[in-house]
C-alpha cells in the first residue's frame, strides 16, 4: 500500500479549508484517510499562526514509515524544518510566450527606429 501524505479540501465555493491527511494514494482526493494530521486555511494571512497547523511528531511517524509528502506538503515540512530543502528549478516559467515575445520584439524595433532619427 502506498501512503501519501496531502491535502484534502473542504469548506464551500471560493472558501476552501484543507485538511492535511494520511492516506492510500489509491484513495480520491476527500474521500478515506487513514488519519487526520492537521490544517490548512489558506484564506487566513501568511504571517497567522493557525494558516497551518500540523502534529508533527505524527508527521514524522509516518514518514519514518515511508510515507510521501506530496509537493505542496513538502513545501510545509521544509518550512517547519521537518525535512531537509530540496533545490527546484523551473527555468521555462520565466519564458515569455509566443504573443509576449512577438510584443517585445515589436516594441524593441519601434524603439530603435525612434532612436535612428
Amino acid at each position: 500500500m502506498s501512503v501519501k501524505i496531502r491535502l484534502a479540501r473542504g469548506g464551500t465555493k471560493k472558501r476552501p479549508h484543507y485538511s492535511i491527511v494520511v492516506a492510500d494514494s489509491r484513495m480520491p482526493r476527500d474521500g478515506r484517510f487513514l488519519e487526520k494530521i492537521g490544517t490548512y486555511d489558506p484564506l487566513l494571512p501568511k504571517d497567522n499562526e493557525n494558516r497551518i497547523r500540523m502534529d508533527l511528531e505524527r508527521i514524522r511517524h509516518w514518514l519514518s514509515h515511508g510515507a510521501e509528502p506530496t509537493d505542496r506538503i513538502s513545501r510545509f515540512l521544509e518550512a517547519a524544518g521537518v525535512v531537509p530543502a530540496k533545490a527546484r528549478s523551473n527555468p521555462k516559467r520565466a519564458v515569455p510566450g509566443k504573443a509576449m515575445a512577438e510584443r517585445a520584439a515589436a516594441k524593441a524595433k519601434k524603439a530603435a527606429a525612434a532612436a535612428a532619427e
